[in-house]
Formats: C-alpha cells, structure tokens, sequence
C-alpha cells in the first residue's frame, strides 16, 4: 500500500514540476493568443486526436461556459466534412504534443487555405503545426509521469492547464461574472450554488392586513401552506410575521385578537437579486423555514427552505 502512495505522490509531483516549467516559460506569445481569442467574431474551434482531442473537449466546454463561444472539432471527421463547421470568422486552436498528428493536416491546410487564425500547442517548436500556426504555444520539455515516457500525462496536464490560463484570461478581460456564468450553466450544482432568490421564490404570497382578525390570518396560513403569513400596514410594506410560535405564545385568546398583535414585527427578509445559497445561510443559522424577498419595504415572494433543497443547494 505504502507503493502505491509512493507512485500516486511521484506522479503528482512530476506534473507539479511540468506546471511550474510552464509557467515560468510563458511570454508574449500568450498575450498573442489572448489578443486573438479576443477578436473572434466567430467561434473558437478546438481539435486535437487522443489525449489530446478530450482535452480539447474540456477546453472547448470551459471556453463556451466562460462567455467564449467554442467548439470541439474531431480531426479525422473534419476531413470527412465537418470543415465545413470551420468558417473564415472562426479561431483555430489545435492540439498535439507531437506537432505531427497526421489527422490534423486537413484542418491545418483548411485554416491557412482559408486565412482562418490558427494557435497550436505542442511540445516540439519546429514541428508542422508550430510552424503552420499564426501563434504557437510551446509546452516545455517535461517528463512524462508514466516513469517510461510513453503515457501522456504531463503533457496533458500542462496542456488543460494552458487552456484554463487561456479561458480565466478572457473571463477577466470581459469581467465575466458569476450570474453570467449561471447563464451557460443553469444545471447542476454550480446553477444552484448561483441561483437567485428570484428565482426560486413563490409570488402567491401569504399576506394579511394589520387589523386583520386572526380567523383570517388562520385560514390564509392554512390555504397557502408555508406555515406563516406576513403582516402589511395600509401602504402595502412587510411589518410583521405571524409564524407557529407565534400561535403558540397567544393561544389565549387568540381568534378575539388582530394580526399586528400577534405578529413578530420587523422579520428577518431578503432582497429577491440575492443568491439563493445566501437566504438559506441566513435560514439555517436563525433557524428559520421561510424568508420573504421584500423590495422597497414590499414583499415580493416567499423563499421556503424546501425550495432550496429542491434545486440541490445542499
């Protein structure tokens, strides 16, 4: 068992050094690529064959998530037509430790037929599509984490790397945030973690007027099932809430009183532009099961906690 930790840690390592040699060898020809994946007007087309082509997958889906549109292209089925996917408003970012991939030749040769930018990545800077490309991004010479050279492990690594340096690079140039972010990725728990209240408050609100008798406040709490009702004085402004502690504390008396004497007054509420992730914080730590989004003073909708187990916050 010891081995296997040994090999687990000699493999992390040997990537950590690859990562730090890239790094350290980045230059202008990075901000070249940056300038260029800025002025796409199209779409930026990934390909790559292997190891390479699903780290292409990654970069392409981060890139498209990340406010870029992007693209995965398989090499061998562009040669059989999919060229036609890659048009002169497109960006070309092509993929190869090698520099050599013999699939990849009928896309290099499309993107210069066709004056279509092209970035490589490879390892070798005298290879084919270093040489073909408008931009080569050059990954330093590092060992392979197999121990024989033969696997591709550092390669890939510094190559997914390079391609999330390239996408957070573009995400700060356009100040992409994170409802922006929400926006290509509403599923999941990254869409819940960003969700807003807004968008998943109820807008059949339970709410009764100040001098509202309590068999009113009653049936509304019972009709609409969140367990509590919000008190409104005359201008339509959330003043109070009437909750099961509430009705529990004035059971004496309780249908000869009016709502505002039984509500809790100035409740806890939230702003609907809230993420939802920070209305169950405040509901957890006071122990709470609803929260009402309220604008200007007014109440706009109901947050239970069951909703947000519902989209998966927790």
């Amino acid at each position: 068992m010891a081995d296997y930790i040994t090999t687990a840690r000699r493999v992390i390592q040997t990537e950590m050094q690859g990562l730090a040699a890239l790094a350290d060898g980045l230059d202008d020809k990075f901000i070249r690529a940056v300038e260029m994946l800025l002025a796409v007007k199209g779409r930026v087309i990934v390909s790559g064959m292997g190891k390479s082509g699903h780290v292409g997958r990654k970069i392409a889906a981060t890139l498209a998530s990340t406010g870029t549109p992007a693209q995965f292209v398989h090499p061998a089925e562009a040669s059989h037509g999919d060229l036609g996917m890659v048009t002169p408003a497109d960006l070309a970012l092509v993929l190869s430790n090698s520099g050599e991939t013999p699939e990849l030749a009928d896309l290099i040769a499309h993107t210069r037929r066709f004056k279509i930018p092209l970035i490589g990545v490879a390892a070798r800077p005298a290879s084919t599509l270093m040489r073909q490309a408008d931009v080569g991004l050059v990954l330093p010479a590092a060992p392979e984490a197999c121990g024989n050279g033969i696997v591709p492990t550092t390669s890939t690594t510094m190559t997914l790397a390079l391609g999330d340096a390239l996408a957070v690079a573009l995400m700060e140039h356009r100040k992409f945030t994170p409802e922006h972010f929400r926006t290509f990725h509403p599923g999941g728990k990254l869409g819940a973690l960003l969700a807003k209240v807004g968008d998943l408050m109820h807008r059949d609100l339970p709410l009764v007027a100040e001098n509202a008798p309590m068999s009113e406040a009653l049936l509304v709490i019972s009709q609409k099932g969140y367990g509590v009702t919000g008190v409104t004085d005359t201008d339509g402004a959330l003043v109070g809430i009437i909750t099961d502690g509430d009705l529990r504390r004035h059971m004496q008396g309780l249908l000869d009183l009016q709502a505002a004497a039984v509500m809790t007054p100035a409740p806890r509420t939230i702003d609907p532009d809230a993420l939802a992730e920070a209305a169950l914080a405040q509901m957890q730590d006071r122990k709470i099961t609803c929260l009402f989004a309220v604008q200007d003073g007014k109440p706009q909708g109901i947050l239970h906690i069951h909703d947000c187990l519902r989209a998966g916050l927790v």
